[in-house]
């Protein structure tokens, strides 16, 4: 099941949608991240239909996020050109993922900065596959990823990848970026002494432009680790098109176990 078809299962129940089985998108006990955003930007936009182009969310993983859930949006101000949305993901009747959307549409110019340009990336076709081990999320089934470490090497604790979903069917561009943009481990997995599981608390993300676009669904996809210790990772997403123009960037912070 896409995640276009994921979203697409949502049913009013109330004031809010319910859902009912999320197969394939687990790791572990607890749903993606990206699948779990890309629901409760669903069901904003199920509330809310006719939102301008989405420009930055601020998402908070709360607790597990079970393959039952229920979503609820709350429109918290609605201005000339900018919306803010709160949605809430309640699973087994608990609090388990809460995000603020901002929404706006685009208005006149008062000068410019054009996204960065990464002029060395190696084509997608170019890049190695890379095969799911037995460590590998469920999820990752749903996605085909290449490695994308430059020829250099990758600097400490950072993570590069192509990835693209094998379905993309019913998802805007937004949506797919929300989707993908938390689909690689942190960097702070390869500075690791030992194996352990490894959480996100929260995801803050930028959208650089109106309505990104790549060849043929391929995004890059990288994750650096800022600083880690005692515990918690700092990291830096960045995320380019197949052109190696930069389209979304974030900040996680994240738990280190084990």
């Amino acid at each position: 099941m896409g995640l276009g078809a994921l979203a697409a299962r949502l049913v009013p129940h109330g004031n809010r949608f319910r859902l009912d089985g999320a197969d394939g998108w687990m790791q572990g006990r607890t749903m993606y991240g990206g699948a779990a955003a890309s629901i409760a930007y669903a069901a904003a936009h199920n509330t809310f239909p006719g939102l301008p182009p989405l420009r930055a969310a601020q998402v908070g993983f709360v607790a597990p996020v079970g393959e039952h859930l229920e979503a609820e949006a709350v429109m918290l101000r609605q201005g000339r050109s900018v919306s803010q949305v709160e949605t809430s993901l309640y699973s087994d009747g608990a609090l388990a993922q809460r995000t603020l959307w901002l929404f706006g549409s685009a208005r006149e110019g008062n000068g410019a900065v054009p996204a960065r340009r990464d002029e060395g990336l190696i084509a997608p076709e170019d890049s190695p596959h890379l095969t799911r081990h037995d460590f590998a999320p469920a999820f990752t089934e749903r996605m085909d990823m290449r490695r994308a470490d430059p020829e250099s090497g990758s600097p400490p604790g950072t993570i590069r990848r192509w990835v693209r979903l094998k379905d993309r069917s019913g998802l805007d561009p937004a949506a797919e970026l929300v989707g993908i943009g938390d689909a690689l481990p942190p960097g702070s997995a390869r500075a690791m002494e030992r194996k352990g599981p490894i959480s996100s608390i929260t995801w803050a993300l930028t959208v650089l432009g109106d309505v990104p676009t790549t060849r043929e669904g391929w995004w890059l996809l990288e994750t650096a680790s800022n600083h880690m210790a005692e515990g918690f990772s700092s990291e830096t997403l960045r995320l380019w098109n197949s052109e190696g123009v930069e389209v979304m960037r974030g900040l996680q912070s994240v738990a280190v176990f084990g």
